[in-house]
């Protein structure tokens, strides 16, 4: 998908490579995206969530943390993402972004040591993402620290209806 002429996934990879030497794609069409100099990978689980994408992301990833983001998210800003990365603790299962509308899971930093919790949720058919946190040590940032770097919190904006494309190539004009 394109917003403002641009397709989001280009701009989100341009944020990424800013900041990761190691960049997963997980998509259950890998041909879509051979172009990308990245590790292509799909889910695990039949089940297709959230949830499963970022349990595929944890389980091919190196790293011991995973900067996890959707993929219809065209105004990811780069200093956000420094900002979330900037206050892992090796202690955290999850660095989490709060605002007025709530925690924002799909531009969060996940451990890699919540697999075996992840994988059991996704076992008991239970994919809602925040349902796991009870069992980790979650790291949430407070929306003023988040406006420092993201005034309009537009990272967060996603696609979902016509409304929202319309909506973003409004202010892809600006």
């Amino acid at each position: 998908m394109k917003v403002g002429g641009r397709r989001i996934i280009d701009h989100i990879e341009s944020v990424f490579r800013v900041f990761f030497d190691d960049i997963l794609i997980v998509t259950n069409q890998p041909a879509d995206y051979l172009e990308f100099d990245a590790t292509i990978v799909t889910d695990i689980f039949a089940t297709r969530s959230s949830l499963s994408g970022i349990h595929a992301g944890l389980f091919y990833a190196a790293n011991p943390f995973v900067f996890v983001t959707a993929c219809d998210t065209p105004f990811l800003q780069e200093a956000l993402v420094r900002s979330v990365i900037s206050r892992i603790e090796a202690s955290d299962g999850v660095v989490i972004p709060e605002t007025g509308a709530g925690m924002e899971p799909l531009c969060a930093v996940y451990a890699k040591r919540c697999l075996p919790v992840i994988e059991h949720q996704i076992k008991s058919e239970k994919f809602k993402i925040q349902r796991f946190f009870k069992s980790i040590r979650v790291h949430k940032l407070a929306e003023e620290f988040l406006r420092q770097a993201d005034p309009d919190l537009r990272s967060f904006f996603n696609i979902n209806t016509f409304e929202d494309l319309a909506r973003a190539e409004a202010w892809a004009k600006q």
